[in-house]
């Protein structure tokens, strides 16, 4: 008895320095290898562990004023790689907008300087994909007036034509934190008809009050059929291709898209002037894989 006593406490000791251990990962950057799913390739990832800034030959960005009437100014330098992740750094700081014009309508122009800045990076015409799995590691942060992305573009036609998919989105929905899972195409006005699911930010708190803290995998899987847009293993949304039409006939998502990743400020974000700064969007991986 004094034997497989002994045993059962040893193997709870080391149940209990397991479950220690896979706690506190949550918290860190992998240091595992992508894993092998049955039955895909993994044709493309960048684990972000190297130094200095993302590769070259797979990232682009994109600069200034961009979309939304959002408060950032985009710039390279807001994007970083140390300890094996892609750090995006939100900023206040102010930026003199060299584009300003006086008594300019168009917002890029008529903002004579940013108060923020932050940092977009997209893979477009250096990494594009048709179909298979994406999988995201990553954390966010939530404090009010972040507004942190994952997501897609189609490579032909202009937005919303060429189609777009959120894979992740964080941001105020009807004044409330919500997490995003989202696919947009055109109707006859070339305006966007979506496909949305919003699940309110307390149904995660509810399940890990310190949720916000940990490192989660956002996952699309994408078939000619569907997109299956998950976080955690948990369905979030299901977009049904055969209904994601054009007005002139054309599927957005039967074509390659490029991936972007990016930390937007304000815009639906909500009011960032009385949160602290700098914040930080970290991501641990990019992986695609596609069916052998």
């Amino acid at each position: 008895m004094r034997i497989n006593t002994r045993w059962a406490l040893l193997g709870v000791a080391v149940a209990g320095l397991f479950s220690c251990s896979k706690k506190q990962f949550a918290y860190q950057p992998t240091t595992l290898p992508p894993a092998q799913l049955e039955g895909y390739a993994l044709v493309w990832h960048d684990e972000f562990n190297t130094k200095g800034k993302p590769d070259a030959a797979s990232w682009d960005y994109e600069k200034g004023f961009v979309r939304n009437e959002e408060l950032q100014w985009y710039q390279p330098e807001n994007a970083n790689l140390a300890d094996g992740v892609l750090v995006i750094h939100g900023k206040r700081e102010e930026v003199k907008n060299p584009f300003y014009e006086e008594g300019a309508k168009d917002w890029r122009r008529k903002r004579e300087y940013a108060h923020y800045t932050a940092a977009s990076i997209n893979t477009r015409g250096k990494k594009e994909f048709q179909y298979g799995i994406i999988e995201v590691r990553a954390r966010i942060d939530t404090s009010l007036g972040m507004w942190p992305a994952i997501w897609t573009l189609g490579v032909s036609k202009r937005w919303p034509a060429n189609g777009e998919v959120d894979i992740m989105e964080y941001y105020r929905a009807d004044g409330k934190p919500a997490i995003l899972a989202n696919a947009a195409w055109a109707d006859e006005q070339m305006k966007a008809v979506w496909d949305s699911e919003k699940i309110p930010f307390t149904h995660f708190l509810e399940k890990d009050a310190d949720w916000a803290n940990k490192f989660h995998v956002w996952k699309m899987d994408w078939t000619e059929e569907s997109i299956k847009l998950y976080l955690d293993d948990e369905l979030l949304n299901q977009i049904d291709l055969t209904k994601t039409l054009n007005a002139d006939g054309f599927n957005p998502f039967h074509q390659p898209h490029y991936i972007l990743l990016n930390l937007a400020i304000g815009g639906n974000g909500g009011d960032p002037s009385n949160t602290p700064f700098p914040k930080k969007y970290v991501v641990d991986y990019v992986r695609v894989y596609q069916k052998k």
